[in-house]
């Protein structure tokens, strides 16, 4: 074999090598997001929670997160299927120190244009609709454009953005990753009052 064609069957040994290695890395990554979501549906991270995550949750992340402090997260859990959450008032309430707090607040929801979208790095937001009905808006970090960089104190940053929009009601919460770019709080004609909860919940890297 001349030097010619073992150049080429080397370099057709590299591509089917690399090849084969992509194959496995979706399959992995396939098998990881199906074994998330049988592990979202089969509800042991809060049995007696009688809401659902919304379907445009990460599920693999969702399990990652919860799996790295659990004594937190049951206690996020708790505050959430609380029968009495509904009768709070506005103002912040305590879960597990600076690890969780939730925050409720009430007040007409907002006009899509006046609505930034936004992105945190300390705490994840799992946002609920305690009564009312509003739009959020979801779209993968890579795909937003900065327009107000990370601000440290404020745990935020703003961004341009094009995302897929979900309807949030009282039956379902939504949990919001670093690398889930949103924006909360729009108007849904026929609904002008939103009492809403949201509870941060610290990031572990």
């Amino acid at each position: 074999m001349n030097s010619s064609n073992r150049k080429k069957l080397s370099i057709v040994s590299i591509l089917m090598i690399a090849g084969n290695l992509l194959f496995a890395q979706q399959t992995d990554s396939a098998a990881m997001i199906k074994k998330a979501n049988k592990w979202v549906k089969s509800r042991v991270w809060a049995p007696e929670l009688k809401i659902t995550p919304d379907k445009s949750v990460n599920s693999a992340e969702f399990e990652k997160q919860y799996e790295s402090n659990k004594a937190m997260w049951d206690k996020v859990f708790s505050f959430l299927s609380d029968s009495k959450i509904s009768t709070l008032a506005p103002g912040r309430y305590p879960v597990d120190g600076d690890n969780a707090y939730a925050t409720i607040t009430s007040g007409p929801p907002k006009n899509r244009e006046d609505v930034k979208w936004e992105s945190h790095r300390k705490y994840i937001d799992l946002q609920y609709v305690i009564m009312g009905k509003v739009q959020l808006g979801v779209c993968p970090l890579p795909l937003a454009q900065v327009t107000e960089p990370y601000d440290e104190t404020k745990d935020a940053a703003h961004y341009n953005a094009e995302g897929k929009y979900y309807t949030a009601t009282p039956q379902k919460f939504f949990l919001f990753f670093p690398t889930d770019v949103h924006r909360p709080d729009i108007k849904v004609k026929g609904f002008d009052t939103l009492k809403k909860l949201v509870i941060k919940i610290r990031y572990q890297q």
